[in-house]
């Protein structure tokens, strides 16, 4: 008879394709059931972090919940950090970890059920009787919430035969469907949205990863066409507008100054599954005072106090209840405004919803986004190739790099000072191809365990990481993690300043003693031969030349490139920038 670790296993591996993780004694039985009995792929990191940030990574770049696994004590207490992460960021996995006897704690377990708690991670311990069936709740709980669980199997429990009705029962998960608006006053904030859209001379529409996990993309470009909307979205939402020449790229402290000053001449604001945190709200300044704001999210209500107007609802749902109102309100002459301009009879006005609004006079009205340059608005600055300290300047190495990656790429950040360069200057094609694990908890570190999840989930795209010095070191046991699963679809660009940049800004800058923000300049070429990659130390613009010849080749043929860029530390980011003038 299969033991309650089997139980979770072929339970697991029936919604979870790969799993992350660090092999001890309290998950041994677990791991073997996983390599023996599932068609899960198990992919071993070096340290226990690791396990959490690969399958939170892993959602991200796919969609697909997957599981991170860790022993008992040591081995558990080590995710914490990880584990929060994922809380805050509101990621769906499960952490299989062992536990303390049922008998009662040994002099080395801790209550892993009350750590998991403080950091906001509910447990489900499994036992004879319901191995099969608390594995299905608590995956049905992380994705009806979208949070992390853990899911602890007591030591001497492990590898006793699990009761006959426990066998795989109850295997089809029961998840919501998307909420529809709700309220009692949904229906009357849908008209006040739609009206304020239709009547609107300065649109804008505002989406974030909310959105895109709602699949709400094709819905909200239909409504920025009917509004004649200009868009734009926040860090992880980055690519969910599908067209361009209206789209102004990133908000907040990564956004382009010029697209910024656009956003504050709005008008009427419609933001779209976006929390609309400190940072997106560039401190408060990212709207004018007389914009009108509304928002659209599943939360319980609106999130920040400059909202006037809010609808609960799944963000796909409201897009596409909006369109029809917005449609309607602009044929019935209801969207008249400022800028109309007389229709010459023989323009084109297929296409686009917003080309066909006119007012009662007949006359087409031209939506503002039509009268804006957008692609100007959106530039940032070039940089040069070097700053006056003689080191290399990010602001051109990260518009060089841009040119030089392959196109499929999908990005993966650590975090620290640097995170600016690649969220400015590296495009990307939707949402899930730009990740930042780390910067809910404002953690480092959980740049390389993130390429083993990313490249696990796509193994057609090439896995970029951009990270720093400082959390390229604290993390650097899963170099060989990221070498050795992604491989020739691997790349990282490590912006080596010889300091935790952050900290120097905000507090160097105070007067605060700077020698414990100083890092002494680590070889990392060096670190990436020893784990069998290529490690390219860049001085100079020319020397990222080798960037472009090692996209060109076959992924097969080549290695895992790591970029050693050696950054000046006296350039720094705008939004840093923005974060001292607020501490200032």
């Amino acid at each position: 008879m299969p033991t309650v670790s089997a139980h979770v296993a072929r339970t697991l591996a029936q919604h979870v394709d790969a799993v992350f993780g660090v092999m001890g004694n309290g998950n041994a039985y677990f791991l073997d059931a996983i390599e023996t009995q599932t068609a899960a792929s198990f992919t071993a990191v070096r340290h226990e972090q690791g396990a959490v940030v690969a399958a939170d990574a892993h959602y991200r770049a796919s969609g697909r919940i997957a599981a991170g696994t860790a022993t008992y004590g040591a081995g558990f207490t080590n995710t914490l950090t990880a584990l929060a992460e994922s809380v805050q960021a509101r990621i769906p996995l499960v952490l299989v970890v062992g536990d303390e006897p049922t008998s009662g704690p040994r002099p080395w377990d801790v209550d892993q059920i009350a750590l998991a708690s403080a950091v906001g991670a509910r447990t489900y311990t499994v036992g004879r009787a319901d191995a099969s069936a608390t594995t299905i709740i608590a995956i049905e709980h992380a994705l009806t919430y979208r949070v992390p669980v853990v899911l602890a199997i007591p030591y001497d429990v492990a590898a006793l035969e699990a009761d006959e009705d426990t066998a795989e029962r109850a295997a089809t998960l029961r998840l919501p469907a998307p909420m529809a608006p709700a309220g009692p006053f949904a229906e009357g904030m849908l008209d006040e949205i739609a009206s304020a859209l239709a009547c609107a001379e300065r649109p804008f529409l505002l989406a974030g990863r909310g959105a895109w996990l709602a699949g709400a993309g094709d819905a909200l470009g239909r409504l920025a066409d009917a509004a004649g909307a200009l868009t734009a979205s926040t860090a992880l939402g980055r690519g969910v507008f599908l067209r361009a020449e209206y789209d102004l790229g990133v908000t907040g402290g990564f956004g382009a100054e010029g697209a910024m000053e656009l956003v504050r001449r709005a008008d009427v604001a419609v933001v779209f599954g976006a929390s609309l945190n400190q940072f997106t709200m560039r401190f408060g300044a990212l709207f004018a005072p007389g914009t009108r704001v509304y928002q659209v999210d599943v939360s319980a209500s609106a999130t920040h106090a400059h909202v006037g107007g809010f609808v609960r609802g799944d963000a796909r749902l409201v897009a596409e209840e909006l369109v029809t109102r917005v449609t309607a309100a602009s044929d019935s002459g209801a969207g008249a405004g400022a800028g109309a301009v007389p229709d010459s009879g023989d323009s084109d006005t297929s296409g686009s919803a917003d080309a066909a609004r006119r007012d009662s006079a007949g006359v087409r009205r031209t939506p503002w986004r039509e009268s804006v340059d957008v692609a100007a608005a959106r530039a940032y600055a070039p940089g040069d190739e070097q700053a006056p300290d003689g080191r290399l300047d990010p602001r051109s190495a990260a518009r060089r790099i841009a040119e030089l990656l392959p196109a499929d790429r999908i990005v993966v950040s650590d975090g620290g000072h640097f995170i600016g360069w690649a969220n400015m200057y590296w495009p990307v094609a939707s949402p899930d191809r730009m990740m930042m694990v780390g910067t809910a908890f404002q953690a480092i570190g959980q740049g390389w365990p993130s390429v083993v999840g990313a490249a696990r989930a796509r193994p057609e795209a090439t896995i970029v990481l951009t990270t720093g010095d400082g959390g390229g070191l604290m993390a650097v046991a899963d170099l060989e993690s990221a070498v050795r699963t992604a491989g020739g679809r691997g790349c990282a660009v490590v912006w080596n300043d010889a300091a935790y940049g952050a900290e120097v800004n905000l507090y160097g800058l105070k007067g605060l003693a700077e020698e414990p923000m100083r890092i002494p300049e680590v070889d990392f070429a060096a670190f990436a031969s020893a784990v069998g990659a290529e490690g390219v130390v860049v001085r100079t613009l020319a020397d990222l030349d080798r960037l472009g010849s090692w996209a060109a080749e076959d992924s097969s043929a080549r290695r895992f490139l790591l970029l050693d860029l050696r950054i000046s530390g006296d350039v720094i980011a705008p939004y840093q920038e923005e974060i001292i003038r607020v501490n200032s």
